[in-house]
C-alpha cells in the first residue's frame, strides 16, 4: 500500500487475468528434393497450389518428397518447408556461360547483391537452382525512341515506350526508364511454351528511384524483391552490342542514363538439377532442430533413408521433446516382396531406438500424379501425420487418429501391402502401426502406437501428444514467473494460471484427473536460495480403446439376469 502524507486513497493492481496460452499443434515440417524454390529455408506452404507455385510440379525425381508434402496438405493447412539439393553439382540457370548455385535470396543478398558475381555469368541467373530454369527467357528495352521501340517483339505488352521518370526528371535527370519480361520459352512453369511469366514496366536505371508510395523503382531492386524466377546478376553487358552503360545504378541528381542494351535478350541455361545426399537432407532437417524458429508439432521423414530418419528421430525429435516424427518403411520392405513385407518392415524398425517421440507406418500407397498422367508409389508418413493435424482440428491432440472415425486414409488407389489379422498382430507387438484397406470402407490406419520399447503411457501416440501440448502450453505461461520473487503470491498465481487449463483439459476429455503442486513443501528455502522455482503437475492421462472384447451369453427363458449377471 502506498504512504499516504495526509487522509487520501491510494489504490495498486493486481493482474490475476493470464491464461495459459494456446498453441498450434496443427504444423507440420518436411525437408526433401524439389525442382525449383529456395533451397535450405523454411517456406509455409498452405495448400497444393501454393506447393506447386512455390516449389513447382513433381518429376520422376522428385515426386516422392512432393506427394508427402502435398498428402499431408489434404488433410491440414500449415506446412513448413525446405527444399535441399546437392549444392556440389545443382546450378542456377545464367543468361551467359558460367552457371553457379545460388540457394536463396539470403545468399544472392550477401553474395551478389553489388553485382560482383563473374561477368561470363550473364546480366540475369534463374532463381533457384535446377534445370527447369533453362528456358526461361529475359527481354529488356530501355530506348525512349518510340519507333524503334515498336519493332521489339514484347512491345504490345506494355503500354508505352519508356521514357523519363517524373522523379529523375525532376532532379534533373533523363533517360532512366525500362520495361523488362521474362518468358517461359519451354513451358516449364506453365505448361506452354512461350508464355508471358512476368512484366516489369517503367523501372528505373537510377539507384535511388522512388516510386509515389515511397518504395523502389531502382530495376535491380524490383526485380531482386519481386520476381518469382530471376536476379540481377550484372548491368547490360557490352559483349551483347551494348552501348555504354557505367550510368546505370547511379543517383538520378543530372545523370543522363545510357540506353545500354536498348533490346536485350538472354535466355537462361547451364541450370542443373542433383538429388540431395544423406548429408544435404540432415542439414536441411537442422532447420527444424529449434523450437523458436521452425514451430512445428508434427516432422515427415518422406522418402528418407534409415540414416536420415534415425538421425531426425535422435537429432531432433528426442532433443526437442515437443514434435513427434513419422517414419515408413523402405518402398522394397512392402513393394512387390510379397509374403516378407512383415518381417522386412520389423527388420528395418529395429534399426532405431525407442523413442515415444517417432511413429512408424506399415508401407506406401499407389496414387495418381495428375501432373504427369501416372501412377506413383508414395509413402503414408505424409498422410498419417496429416490425420493427426486433422484430428487435431476436429477434436483435440490428445485424441487417437486411428480408426474409423478419424483414421480415414485420402488419394488410395491401391496399398502397397494390407496386412492381415495375424501380420497385424505381429507389426502392433513391434510398435508398427497398420495400414488396413477395408472393404466398403476405405483405407484405414489400424493402430495408434509410438516407437518406444517399454510397456508405458507414453507408447500412445494420444498420450504422447497430449504431454507434448500440457508441457508446451504451461511453460510459455511459466515464463511470467521469470525474475519474480518465489513467495506465497507467486506460487498461488501459478497454481490459479495451472488449474483452470488443465481443467479444461479434463472437460475435453484429455484427462481423467490431475493435481498441481506448487507451495512451501516443493519450494523449499534451498530452492528458493538457488533462485529456482518448482511446480510438480501430476496427469492421469486418458487411455484410448485398442482392444475390444464382446461376450454374447445365450440365457433360458426362465432365468433371471440377475442370477447370471457377472458370473461368467
Amino acid at each position: 500500500m502506498a504512504t499516504l502524507l495526509s487522509p487520501g486513497v491510494a489504490w495498486s493492481e493486481v493482474d490475476l487475468t493470464t491464461v495459459v496460452p494456446s498453441l498450434s499443434t496443427t504444423v507440420g515440417g518436411f525437408a526433401g528434393n524439389f525442382v525449383w524454390g529456395p533451397v535450405n529455408e523454411l517456406t509455409r506452404i498452405s495448400n497444393e497450389i501454393e506447393l506447386v507455385n512455390t516449389f513447382g510440379q513433381p518429376d520422376q525425381n522428385t515426386f516422392t518428397s512432393f506427394f508427402t508434402a502435398a498428402n499431408f496438405l489434404s488433410y491440414a493447412q500449415n506446412l513448413l518447408v525446405v527444399r535441399t539439393v546437392d549444392t556440389t553439382k545443382a546450378n542456377n540457370a545464367v543468361s551467359g556461360s558460367t552457371p553457379l548455385v545460388i540457394e536463396n535470396k539470403n545468399v544472392y543478398d550477401i553474395e551478389y547483391m553489388d553485382l560482383s558475381a563473374d561477368a561470363n555469368t550473364g546480366m540475369f541467373a534463374a532463381r533457384y537452382p535446377g534445370a527447369i530454369g533453362n528456358g526461361l527467357k529475359v527481354s529488356l528495352w530501355s530506348s525512349a525512341n518510340a519507333t524503334a521501340f515498336s519493332t521489339w517483339t514484347y512491345a504490345p505488352d506494355f503500354n508505352g515506350v519508356p521514357t523519363t521518370s517524373n522523379w529523375v526528371s525532376s532532379r534533373g535527370g533523363s533517360n532512366d526508364e525500362m520495361h523488362i519480361i521474362v518468358v517461359d520459352t519451354l513451358g516449364h512453369f506453365g505448361g506452354t511454351p512461350n508464355t508471358v511469366l512476368e512484366r516489369f514496366s517503367y523501372v528505373s536505371k537510377a539507384f535511388d528511384a522512388t516510386n509515389d508510395d515511397g518504395t523502389s523503382n531502382y530495376y535491380l531492386n524490383v526485380i531482386n524483391d519481386r520476381s518469382k524466377y530471376i536476379y540481377v546478376m550484372h548491368h547490360a553487358q557490352k559483349a551483347n552490342g551494348a552501348a555504354d552503360t557505367t550510368t546505370w545504378g547511379l543517383p538520378a541528381a543530372n545523370t543522363q542514363f545510357a540506353e545500354g542494351a536498348t533490346n536485350y535478350t538472354g535466355t537462361l541455361s547451364g541450370g542443373a538439377d542433383a538429388a540431395p545426399t544423406d548429408g544435404n537432407l540432415t542439414q536441411a532437417f537442422d532447420h527444424f532442430e529449434d523450437s523458436e524458429k521452425a514451430d512445428v508439432s508434427l516432422l515427415m521423414t518422406g522418402p528418407a533413408s534409415q540414416t536420415v530418419a534415425e538421425y531426425i528421430v535422435n537429432n531432433i525429435a528426442e532433443t526437442r521433446r515437443d514434435l513427434v516424427t513419422f517414419i515408413s518403411p523402405p518402398q522394397a520392405a512392402v513393394v512387390n516382396n510379397m509374403g516378407y513385407e512383415a518381417n522386412d518392415i520389423i527388420t528395418h524398425r529395429n534399426l532405431f531406438n525407442s523413442s515415444s517421440y517417432a511413429i512408424m507406418d506399415s508401407g506406401y500407397k499407389k496414387q495418381f500424379d495428375k501432373y504427369n498422367n501416372v501412377y506413383r508409389w508414395v509413402p503414408l508418413n505424409g498422410d498419417i501425420a496429416g490425420l493427426c493435424a486433422h484430428t487435431d482440428y476436429t477434436n483435440a491432440a490428445w485424441w487417437s487418429p486411428a480408426g474409423l472415425n478419424r483414421g480415414l486414409i485420402k488419394n488410395v488407389v491401391q496399398l502397397a501391402w494390407s496386412p492381415n489379422q495375424a501380420d497385424r498382430d505381429t507389426l502392433y507387438k513391434n510398435s508398427i502401426n497398420p495400414v488396413v484397406s477395408m472393404s466398403g470402407v476405405g483405407t484405414v490406419l489400424y493402430g495408434d502406437k509410438t516407437m518406444t520399447s517399454k510397456p508405458s503411457a507414453f507408447d500412445r501416440i494420444n498420450v504422447r501428444r497430449l504431454f507434448i501440448v500440457l508441457e508446451k502450453s504451461i511453460s510459455k505461461a511459466a515464463k511470467y514467473s521469470l525474475f519474480e520473487f518465489n513467495d506465497e503470491f507467486t506460487r498461488s498465481q501459478f497454481v490459479a494460471l495451472v488449474e483452470p487449463f488443465l481443467r479444461d483439459v479434463k472437460g475435453r476429455r484429455g484427462i481423467y484427473d490431475f493435481k498441481v503442486v506448487c507451495d512451501e513443501t516443493n519450494n523449499t528455502p534451498q530452492v528458493i536460495d538457488s533462485n529456482q522455482f518448482v511446480g510438480d503437475i501430476y496427469i492421469k492421462p486418458a487411455r484410448s480403446i485398442n482392444f475390444i472384447q464382446l461376450n454374447f451369453v445365450a440365457v433360458r427363458t426362465g432365468v433371471a439376469f440377475s442370477e447370471i449377471v457377472g458370473k461368467f
